[in-house]
């Protein structure tokens, strides 16, 4: 594990830990979509392999794996303390287009499936979920990103309340939504959505209305980790953009403009890789010292742990 290498801005400063996590030799990773810490900064990687959660602790030590009914549909992966208290997992699949609740463990608490919109989905168009968020009054957002590019709310219960969005580019429409989370860091909480191929972040109220646009410093933003203040971005296209509370740029980390052009990306030749340069991030996450996490869409999967100087 490379640990030599510094990457990032005078303001964020980062020490590279390349091939981050030890696994067991029996388990390998498929694509790593998602990742996130919980209170005790233990790391859980969404993947496309058997077991679709690995956990590993703050030093990259494995601790356990589970999910082997989510194999292969790995996505949207978000850590939520509800208003009981505790923490839950919260992840989308896109093979089973479902959207599961789960404790840390994986006992399965919720689950819901394609919405009851006969006008929106049938046999020809598919309901393939690709991230999800928890609002504070506990009211769930699933984003269609692969299927029909809808918004879709839910109670904490799973009763169906509303949905808004549809292909276009125009205000309040969405071209692959591909993340979504919630924006605390204002006067009032709002709906961020990763507007990927429209190369925007589209910016709702929580009853779907549209606010604004942000449309700098992001290319194919694929979701959201809020850290205090700031909001740290997978840009699919080689690089995580981090915004200030302004959504004004502090600074891209591991840049490398040169990876999505090349032929057969995602997936190129090892020899291309390099510790501190991004192919395709999917996935981020900030622990409580301010270590990223970040999980590249490469179909043996890679994670990397930025420590925060």
């Amino acid at each position: 594990m490379v640990g030599n290498l510094i990457i990032g801005s005078a303001s964020h400063c980062y020490q590279v830990l390349e091939g981050w996590g030890q696994l067991p030799q029996d388990i390998k990773y498929g694509y790593t979509h998602g990742i996130c810490v919980d209170d005790e900064d233990r790391v859980y990687v969404h993947h496309t392999g058997k077991e679709a959660i690995i956990v590993l602790d703050k030093d990259g030590r494995f601790l356990t794996s589970w999910g082997a009914e989510f194999e292969g549909g790995a996505h949207g992966f978000y850590l939520h303390r509800d208003a009981d208290g505790v923490q839950y997992l919260y992840m989308t699949n896109t093979k089973r287009s479902i959207l599961v609740k789960t404790t840390l463990t994986g006992e399965v608490l919720l689950e819901i499936g394609t919405p009851d919109r006969p006008d929106l989905y049938n046999a020809d168009r598919r309901y393939i979920p690709t991230d999800v968020c928890i609002a504070p009054n506990g009211d769930i957002y699933v984003s269609d990103g692969y299927g029909q590019y809808y918004i879709h709310q839910y109670d904490a219960k799973g009763t169906y309340i509303r949905s808004w969005g549809g292909r276009g580019s125009e205000p309040g429409q969405l071209i692959e939504p591909h993340g979504i989370s919630v924006n605390l860091r204002g006067t009032e909480p709002e709906l961020y959505v990763a507007d990927r191929r429209n190369h925007r972040i589209q910016v709702f109220t929580l009853d779907g209305k549209h606010k604004r646009f942000v449309d700098h410093d992001l290319d194919l933003p694929c979701n959201f980790y809020f850290f205090g203040d700031e909001v740290y971005i997978p840009d699919l296209n080689s690089r995580v953009t981090v915004l200030d509370r302004e959504d004004r740029l502090i600074t891209h980390l591991g840049e490398d403009q040169q990876a999505y052009k090349q032929q057969g990306w995602p997936n190129l030749p090892k020899s291309y890789f390099r510790p501190d340069k991004f192919s395709s991030p999917h996935g981020v996450c900030v622990d409580s010292q301010g270590n990223v996490y970040v999980a590249e869409w490469i179909s043996d999967g890679r994670i990397t742990k930025l420590v925060r100087q």
